[in-house]
């Protein structure tokens, strides 16, 4: 009987392990946050970037504060619609419904590319609770409007080509 339970104890411990790993890489944020939009495209001027909450714990937890990481130069955080807009606090399971979080100004002379950014949710002793990534396609617009003026001339010089001369005739 001692030898069985001697034999049983390495697999269940392996087993246990096995169970435990899927726990460990649930998500270590007591928050989520869904943006509706989380990749927007503009030259310059505001975005706006509205989404959910929700408490993914049983507790109340209080949003406190956030924070924001930008790599972008020319490119800042507004975050007064988070403290206008969300409420003070979360019960467990429960969301905050569709709000507007956060507004990202984009400043003239900013260089074109794309902006991978993070907002972050925290708790009171500065501790993030609740993360998303947010992305920001910042188009030159003059560039844009060379290439389709280009692209049409280029398009109504093709068909004058192409189209044949009326009028004119051939001698035989």
């Amino acid at each position: 009987m001692k030898r069985i339970s001697k034999m049983l104890v390495l697999p269940l411990m392996i087993a246990g392990f096995l169970a435990a790993v899927p726990a460990a890489r649930a998500s270590s944020y007591t928050l989520g946050i869904v943006l509706d939009s989380p990749f927007q495209s503009t030259t310059v001027g505001t975005l706006t970037f509205s989404g959910t909450i929700t408490n993914l714990t049983n507790g109340n937890i209080p949003l406190i504060g956030d924070s924001f990481t930008l790599t972008g130069a020319g490119i800042s955080a507004d975050d007064t619609d988070f403290y206008v807009n969300t409420p003070l606090s979360l019960d467990g399971g429960t969301n905050s419904g569709d709000l507007d979080l956060f507004t990202i100004t984009v400043a003239p002379g900013t260089a074109p590319g794309l902006y991978a950014e993070v907002f972050d949710i925290l708790d009171a002793n500065g501790n993030v609770i609740g993360q998303v990534d947010f992305d920001i396609d910042v188009t030159p617009e003059p560039g844009t409007i060379l290439l389709l003026g280009t692209g049409l001339l280029l398009l109504a010089g093709l068909i004058r080509w192409r189209v044949p001369k009326t009028g004119t005739m051939t001698a035989a």
